[in-house]
């Protein structure tokens, strides 16, 4: 009796965050950071700050041509907008929807 030796498989790469996002706001992210970033900023009187932050944070990475990089960027850009609208609803619907061990 002879011995298969199972093939490796190659290792899954994680899921792009911009998936967890709806079309619209995945299609262009920089405009809603702006979106959201001048709505907070609204709430907490600095609009400003907040506004020139997400322009500088595009700007310092607008001639990156890495694509791990790029991604690794846009899901950043998108884990900071779900972790916004996640907040606005938690403070909607006073339902806590992350858990902290």
């Amino acid at each position: 009796m002879g011995f298969s030796v199972p093939k490796e498989t190659p290792p899954q790469t994680m899921p792009s965050l911009q998936t967890a996002l709806p079309p619209e706001l995945a299609d262009n992210l920089y405009r809603e950071c702006l979106r959201r970033a001048k709505y907070i900023g609204h709430q907490q009187n600095n609009t400003s700050l907040l506004v020139d932050m997400v322009r500088q944070q595009f700007r310092r990475n607008k001639h990156e041509t890495d694509p791990e990089k790029i991604q690794k960027l846009k899901d950043d850009a998108a884990r900071g907008l779900i972790n916004h609208m996640l907040y606005e609803s938690e403070k909607m619907s006073g339902r806590k929807f992350s858990q902290k061990n």
